[in-house]
């Protein structure tokens, strides 16, 4: 149990440094001392630096599919309704943070995807686990008639996440809200709820059928 603790200490103190100030400019040593754990005894959990990182995804992915479980799974709510209020969760999160830290997920894959095969498989993983995630409860809002009939469930959950990642990006420049309050306005009260026309849809890029992009 100690020994788990100790990994868990050093993950901890990892996943805010990190999300605070991104994987390369976060030092072993500041990790270390944020976790209260002596040098020795790092190399006990893990190979490399390289290695925490990838521990370090799991254990975001952890958090997020937590976080998505507590909402995907409100089977009182409509399956939309839960969608929506995963996001504006997560909205109100930003805003708490002061609009700084983004995606700990979509600020590695800006950050390591080109630097490390390793990174960039394990966070293409947390992306499409996400997005598969928002598929099925799209799915069941078309089963039940709630979904545009002409939105494909797969392409528009990836949509979907596309635009909530530029979305915190521009956030993230901006310092404000601003850029997730649109993202929100656009994808619930436009594309889910039908209203956007069939041409716009198209210049989304998110009708049926599919071209495998």
């Amino acid at each position: 149990m100690k020994r788990e603790n100790t990994r868990t200490k050093i993950l901890d103190a990892a996943a805010e440094l990190v999300h605070r100030q991104g994987f390369n400019h976060t030092g072993l040593q500041e990790i270390l001392e944020a976790a209260g754990v002596p040098k020795g005894s790092f190399y006990f959990y893990f190979k490399s630096k390289e290695d925490l990182g990838l521990a370090l995804v799991d254990h975001y992915k952890e958090q997020i599919q937590a976080r998505a479980r507590l909402y995907f799974a409100d089977d009182i709510r409509p399956p939309l309704e839960r969608l929506r209020t995963f996001f504006r969760a997560a909205l109100e999160q930003q805003e708490a943070g002061g609009y700084r830290k983004g995606c700990p997920i979509g600020n590695l894959c800006q950050e390591m995807s080109d630097l490390s095969p390793l990174f960039r498989e394990k966070l293409e993983e947390v992306m499409k686990g996400t997005a598969l995630g928002i598929t099925q409860l799209l799915r069941q809002a078309k089963e039940a008639g709630d979904l545009p009939a002409h939105l494909d469930p797969e392409d528009t959950a990836r949509f979907i996440m596309s635009s909530w990642q530029g979305a915190l990006l521009t956030m993230k420049v901006e310092k404000t809200a601003a850029p997730l309050y649109r993202f929100e306005r656009f994808i619930f009260d436009g594309i889910l709820s039908g209203k956007m026309s069939d041409s716009a849809s198209l210049r989304s890029g998110i009708l049926a059928p599919r071209f495998g992009v």
